[in-house]
């Protein structure tokens, strides 16, 4: 993951675990369930997001990082297998 890009999903993921610690101080405080949950939404959705950051930079990086002759049926399936994986979750 380059520069930048990796800057970024590590900017999230710590503004992520802000959110899951909000929700940890939520959860004893006593706050409402559907207020709580409504955080863990938001944070979910929050670490979805940073995944797709992820995988859009690994498919560039296959993409565009393997030369002529590395681009193969391989470099294809490999990465067809981490979307699969991600499209799971």
């Amino acid at each position: 993951m380059a520069g930048a890009s990796k800057q970024d999903v590590i900017n999230r993921l710590k503004r992520i675990e802000g959110q899951v610690k909000g929700v940890q101080r939520m959860i004893d405080d006593g706050k409402e369930c559907c207020d709580i949950l409504d955080q863990v939404a938001a944070a979910r959705t929050a670490l979805y997001n940073a995944g797709i950051l992820i995988l859009e930079s690994h498919a560039r990086e296959c993409i565009f990082g393997a030369s002529e002759s590395e681009a193969t049926e391989e470099t294809v399936e490999a990465l067809v297998k981490v979307i699969r994986k991600f499209a799971r979750s």
